[in-house]
C-alpha cells in the first residue's frame, strides 16, 4: 500500500508470505518446512534531480522438521537499505548513484537438510555492501552511433558467515561450509552501443569487465587461508557480446573470459587455477509460414574447442545446437 504524503514524498508499506518444503525419497528424511514472512516499510524522496529511497525490511522465518533431526532455529531479522541519485546537469544524461543495504539471507532447505550436501549447524548470511557509480547516457537520431551507455560501479562488501559449497573427500560430494569473515573490493565496468548504418543493418554491443578482491579473514591463526583470494572467485573476468541485424537475419557472436583463480582460500601453487575463456556464435533467421512465425537458429559453442573446468567439473568442448521457435 502506498500513501503520496506530497508530489515528492511516497511512504508505502508491503508483506509477503511465503512457504516452503522439501520432500525426498530417503530413510529418516527431516522433511522440513518453513515459513516465512517479509514486511518492509519504505520512503521515496524525488526531485527533479535528486531521488532518496530509504527502507527496512522484517524477516520473520519459523522452521519446523517432520523427523527427529534438530531444526535450523528460529529467525527475526531488520535489515535497512538506502538508496541515492543525483544527475548534476540538466542537459547531460549523467547520474551519480550511492547506496548502503544491509542483507540478510537464511541458508536454502537444500543447504541445511539435503543428504551429504546439507549442514544444519549453517548460520544465516550477514552482508553489508557499499556502492558507488554512474551512468552516462547519449541517444542520436541524426548518427551512425544512435545509443552510446557507460556505466561503472566501485563496491565493498562485508560478509559475515557467507555460504559456500566445498567438495568433501571427494569431488562428487559437495557439502556447504560458512566462512567467518570474507572482505570484497571490486569493481564493474559496462560499455553498450547501438549502431545503424542505412535502413537495414543494425548492430550492437556490450563489454563488461569486472575487478573482484575477495579475500577470506575468518581466521588470523591460519597463515594459509588468512587474506587469501575466496575459492572459485577471479580476481579478473569480463565478456564481449556483439550483434548484428540485417532484415530477417541475426548474427551474434559473445566471448567470455575467467581470469586465474583458486580451489580453496590457501592461495598456494597446488591449489591453482588457469585462467579460461569461450566463444559462442548464432545464425538466426525469422520467417512465416502459414500465418505462424518461426525463427530458426543455429549455435556453435566453444568454436575453439577450449578445454576448461567450472569448480572442477569438465565443460563441453566445440558442440552445436539446431533451434526452432515458433510463435502462435
Amino acid at each position: 500500500n502506498r500513501v503520496t504524503l506530497f508530489p515528492f514524498w511516497d511512504i508505502n508499506i508491503s508483506a509477503d508470505y511465503q512457504w516452503n518444503k522439501l520432500n525426498a525419497n530417503l530413510t529418516d528424511f527431516p522433511y522440513p518446512r518453513r515459513n516465512t514472512a517479509l514486511v518492509a516499510a519504505a520512503t521515496s524522496l524525488h526531485f527533479e534531480r535528486f531521488k532518496l529511497q530509504a527502507s527496512v525490511l522484517g524477516t520473520f522465518v519459523n522452521e519446523n522438521v517432520a523427523s527427529d533431526t534438530t531444526s535450523a532455529r528460529n529467525k527475526m531479522e531488520f535489515t535497512p537499505t538506502v538508496i541515492t541519485s543525483y544527475k548534476p546537469f540538466k542537459n547531460i544524461d549523467l547520474s551519480l548513484r550511492a547506496f548502503y543495504k544491509r542483507i540478510f539471507r537464511m541458508p536454502t532447505l537444500n543447504d541445511l537438510y539435503y543428504t551429504f550436501i546439507g549442514n544444519i549447524k549453517l548460520k544465516p548470511e550477514y552482508t553489508n555492501q557499499y556502492n558507488l557509480g554512474f551512468t552516462y547516457q547519449k541517444l542520436s537520431s541524426g548518427t551512425w552511433l544512435q545509443a552510446l551507455n557507460v556505466q561503472l560501479d566501485a563496491y565493498y562488501n562485508e560478509v559475515e558467515n557467507k555460504i559456500i559449497a566445498t567438495p568433501t573427500n571427494n569431488f562428487f560430494r559437495w557439502t556447504m561450509i560458512n566462512m567467518g569473515l570474507v572482505k570484497i573490493k571490486g569493481v564493474d565496468v559496462v560499455l553498450q552501443g547501438l549502431w545503424k548504418f542505412g535502413n537495414d543493418w543494425v548492430f550492437d554491443s556490450r563489454l563488461s569487465y569486472t575487478y573482484q578482491k575477495a579475500q577470506d579473514f575468518t581466521d588470523k591463526s591460519d597463515k594459509d587461508t588468512y587474506g587469501g583470494q575466496i575459492s572459485y572467485i577471479p580476481w579478473h573476468s569480463g565478456s564481449a557480446i556483439l550483434n548484428a541485424g540485417y532484415k530477417s537475419w541475426e548474427l551474434n557472436y559473445s566471448f567470455i573470459y575467467t581470469g586465474e583463480r583458486y580451489d580453496v582460500s590457501a592461495n598456494t601453487p597446488e591449489n591453482y587455477r588457469l585462467p579460461w575463456y569461450t566463444s559462442d556464435f548464432s545464425l538466426a533467421k525469422k520467417f512465416s509460414w502459414r500465418k505462424y512465425d518461426f525463427k530458426l537458429t543455429l549455435e556453435v559453442n566453444n568454436i575453439f574447442n577450449q578445454q576448461y573446468e567450472v569448480r572442477s567439473y569438465p565443460m563441453p568442448g566445440t558442440n552445436f545446437k539446431f533451434i526452432l521457435n515458433l510463435t502462435i
